[in-house]
């Protein structure tokens, strides 16, 4: 112990509020993710409600990034606390070999949402873990040990998991896990392949991947993994008949279809799972963030009949000790309700149409730097490049930008968390921000834009 022993505080709310302790005791002791340590000035948060969060100066910020797209329902929702609370007067904790009303409740809820005969639920602490036993089911049930993703993609930081994933968080760890295969998926603004329309970019990138599947032999993959709108990597809408295109060549090749939908699930896309704007039922459909808001760590993977029957009579070989944990289904319990009667879902699509879409668009019409805007519900990214026609990124592939720095600290400065990834702004408020917040949070990203842009 190299540090000096702080004064003991009593209880969470104590040591919440005390900023200058909860910094100091983060640089000393916390070792951050993503991060290069000792260059970390990390925000200290002292409170929470809604749309909006406290910094340690008292500084009240709208929060557009949902944390990590998360924070669905927003911060502190009075149902959820309170159910978390209750579950933890009742049964705090239990082994998952047991049956739990709580858990078997949670598993019920999501499964009258999910698609077709997703019908089973494996729950899991989080999303990587649930891509993981997601794959690992596909492998088993197939008898096969590839698994196809796309370039830009994320779908977790374990080691598995971050060796499908195709985004540039893979490179310091890529060594070459066996059997995992890149392909391009369709992104019409940045076409691999040469496309001018929808139509065209997703006959080619269909054929791209039939050919990737002929050239890997069909016979020894096991999966397809695409997030069913891509996240992190973009928020890259699949061009229509795109998934229905993987569907019909995994059904063609034997191959099980994964829809990834941690970041896109549970009404962010403006359904209840991103994968209904395709139109297509997986095999299986692995799912976090969302599910309860992020209260306490969730994650899962909903499974198909026909993968259910692989291991009714035969044990899955995989497991963890919180697996369907009664905090963290007590909190699914109470978000899936509390949408399910607040109409949060169809609340969203309205808010996406009628709101955000043309707001952003109309950014798009007064910043040169805003190459593109796509997205759907509260799941929207704009595109930022320094000249429309040659679409030369803000900033680089992997990287960032004294300018996207500079939108960034204009945001943040104005009251405004916005979520930022290479040359990209991504808006994903709580699904409960009201139209004014939303427009709050639109309006200082403009003067953001502005200032960081200069004159014209």
């Amino acid at each position: 112990m190299t540090s000096t022993s702080p004064t003991r505080l009593t209880g969470p709310a104590a040591l919440t509020a005390d900023a200058e302790r909860a910094y100091d005791l983060d640089r000393q002791h916390v070792f951050h993710s993503w991060s290069a340590q000792e260059t970390l000035d990390p925000m200290v948060v002292t409170r929470a409600e809604g749309s909006y969060l406290w910094d340690g100066q008292g500084n009240r910020l709208l929060d557009f990034s949902s944390q990590l797209v998360y924070t669905n329902l927003g911060h502190q929702h009075p149902r959820i606390v309170a159910a978390i609370q209750e579950q933890a007067a009742s049964l705090c904790t239990i082994a998952p070999s047991y049956a739990n009303g709580t858990r078997s409740e949670a598993a019920r809820l999501i499964a009258s949402h999910t698609p077709g005969d997703l019908d089973r639920v494996f729950f899991t602490n989080g999303g990587a873990d649930a891509n993981e036993h997601a794959i690992r089911m596909a492998r088993l049930h197939t008898g096969k040990h590839k698994v196809l993703s796309t370039y830009r993609s994320y779908h977790g930081g374990t080691q598995l998991a971050i060796n499908v994933t195709g985004d540039p968080r893979r490179w310091p760890s890529d060594n070459g896990s066996t059997g995992t295969v890149h392909f391009f998926g369709p992104f019409l603004y940045r076409s691999p392949f040469a496309a001018t329309t929808e139509e065209e970019e997703c006959q080619r990138a269909l054929a791209h991947l039939e050919q990737v599947v002929a050239l890997e032999g069909a016979s020894t993959i096991a999966a397809i993994i695409l997030e069913s709108i891509p996240g992190t990597a973009g928020i890259m809408m699949p061009p229509p008949g795109y998934l229905q295109g993987v569907r019909e060549l995994c059904d063609r090749n034997g191959i099980l279809l994964i829809a990834d939908e941690v970041m896109a699930g549970f009404g962010r896309a403006g359904r209840w799972f991103a994968v209904e704007h395709g139109g297509v039922v997986p095999d299986l459909l692995t799912f976090a963030k969302g599910v309860n808001s992020g209260y306490v760590p969730l994650g899962g993977v909903a499974i198909s009949e026909k993968v259910y029957r692989t291991f009714a009579q035969r044990a899955y070989p995989g497991g963890l000790t919180y697996s369907g944990h009664p905090l963290a289904c007590a909190a699914a319990v109470a978000t899936i309700e509390t949408m399910e009667d607040e109409g949060i879902v169809e609340r969203v699509d309205a808010l996406g149409r009628e709101v955000i879409e043309p707001e952003l668009r109309a950014l798009a019409s007064r910043h040169p730097w805003i190459g593109e805007v796509r997205g759907t519900g509260a799941f929207w990214a704009l595109e930022l490049v320094r000249d429309r026609e040659s679409r030369e990124p803000l900033a680089p592939y992997g990287g960032s930008s004294p300018e996207m720095a500079a939108i960034v600290s204009g945001c943040m400065r104005r009251g405004l968390i916005p979520f930022a990834n290479f040359n990209r702004i991504h808006v994903v408020p709580p699904l409960t921000i009201t139209a004014e917040e939303a427009k709050e949070g639109l309006a200082i990203l403009d003067e953001a834009l502005a200032e960081a842009h200069g004159p014209a």
